[in-house]
């Protein structure tokens, strides 16, 4: 027997209907922003997430599904979304274009990981991506959005929200920063001690316990910002607090990809055990440019499906279709034709078995139908159909031909 390959999973019946569930309640969300929906292919250049992502993330440096394809070509499975879209937006010239440009999307991504609960593999993410609006109004809209999906799906959650600063106040901070990490180097981990020269910043997104405790004191760039990235800053708090909307500073917040800047956000829940993030995003002014785009500035964000799946309860499922069903092989032969002209305006379930009204009225409770549509004997004699409304338990007999 061949089994999936470890860390990736098929989805069935009640998670099925949950994914699905999520993806339509996303998508009507989003769409009411002024959302449009962009696909990107699956496999994409290496160097696509090298430039974007960054080589120090843990991501392009241990995670990719990278290979060298029939065509020589370096070539990788994409393990996010946002590259991807930022690489259609540029390709397809939209950069020269001017005005706002939102895109949302969703689809299967593959990181080589640890395989974890809400943490596989093969991974689908929901995301947003606002291209030409360099506003902070904009990125209030993408938290707002966030919220509005979550709280539909009836979802809790904290948001989270930082500034990772721009050109202006970054390069003194790293400054700052590298200094005290450099002092305490022999306490940090392995990965914290490598960070230091690549990506220091990223040190403070360390999950290791005691670096976070060692971490603590570490120079905050909040309290480093330039006067644009603070007034920025404290215009987001003020829309959040103006519209009710709960949020806490996370000074450590620095999500895991190296393209952010400005402002950066989570939505976290304490449902999913030490795994807490299910959403995540934050401004990028700069990945256009770096992928040989004109300047632009752009925010966006996405959330991981499965990490919400056990958070998700579905509607209550309401009856839905017709059930038809024969105890006469020549009744099947009629309602097969019969199938065709009633799909016109129901969804309809043909059932092939030739059995008792007994048993087939148990099978069409099991599907949910809300009508069954039955010919015994009599009314294979008669030219006529049985019909019972499962909701309210209405029966009547009437002429095929009249249907």
């Amino acid at each position: 027997m061949i089994n999936p390959l470890r860390g990736m999973k098929d989805l069935m019946f009640e998670e099925s209907e949950k994914f699905n569930h999520i993806i339509s309640t996303a998508t009507a969300v989003s769409k009411k922003y002024g959302y449009n929906y962009i696909e990107t292919p699956i496999l994409e250049e290496t160097a696509l997430f090298k430039r974007s992502v960054g080589d120090s993330s843990d991501i392009v440096s241990k995670e990719m599904y990278q290979f060298i394809d029939k065509g020589e070509n370096d070539v990788c499975m994409r393990p996010e979304g946002t590259a991807g879209v930022v690489r259609a937006f540029v390709s397809n010239k939209l950069d020269r274009q001017g005005g706002n440009f939102r895109f949302y999307y969703h689809g299967s991504m593959f990181r080589y990981e640890r395989p974890q609960k809400g943490r596989l593999r093969s991974f689908h993410q929901f995301g947003c991506e606002s291209f030409g609006e360099g506003s902070v109004y904009e990125d209030f809209m993408i938290i707002s959005m966030m919220k509005d999906i979550f709280d539909t799906l009836n979802i809790g959650f904290v948001i989270k929200i930082n500034s990772l600063g721009c050109t202006t106040c970054m390069p003194p901070y790293r400054t700052k920063l590298v200094s005290f990490l450099t002092n305490i180097s022999g306490e940090l981990c392995e990965d914290c001690n490598r960070r230091i020269d690549t990506n220091p910043i990223r040190v403070l997104d360390c999950k290791n316990t005691h670096c976070q405790s060692l971490l603590e004191n570490s120079p905050k760039l909040i309290a480093n910002l330039c006067d644009e990235c603070d007034s920025d800053f404290e215009k987001l708090k003020s829309l959040l607090e103006g519209s009710n909307i709960a949020y806490e500073i996370d000074t450590n917040l620095v999500r895991g990809l190296d393209y952010y800047n400005k402002t950066a956000f989570e939505f976290v829940s304490n449902e999913i055990g030490s795994q807490s993030a299910i959403a995540g995003g934050g401004r990028y002014d700069k990945l256009v440019e770096y992928l040989d785009g004109r300047a632009t500035p752009a925010v966006g964000f996405a959330l991981g499906i499965e990490r919400i799946m056990d958070l998700v309860h579905l509607p209550e499922q309401q009856r839905n279709g017709i059930y038809l069903c024969s105890m006469e092989e020549a009744g099947v032969d009629i309602l097969c034709k019969l199938a065709s002209k009633l799909r016109a305006t129901d969804k309809v379930t043909v059932d092939y078995n030739t059995k008792g009204l007994k048993s087939h009225l148990k099978s069409a409770d099991k599907a949910m139908a809300k009508a069954i549509y039955f010919i015994g004997g009599d009314e294979l004699a008669n030219g006529t159909i049985w019909v019972k409304d499962l909701e309210n338990k209405e029966e009547r007999v009437v002429s095929i031909d009249s249907l």
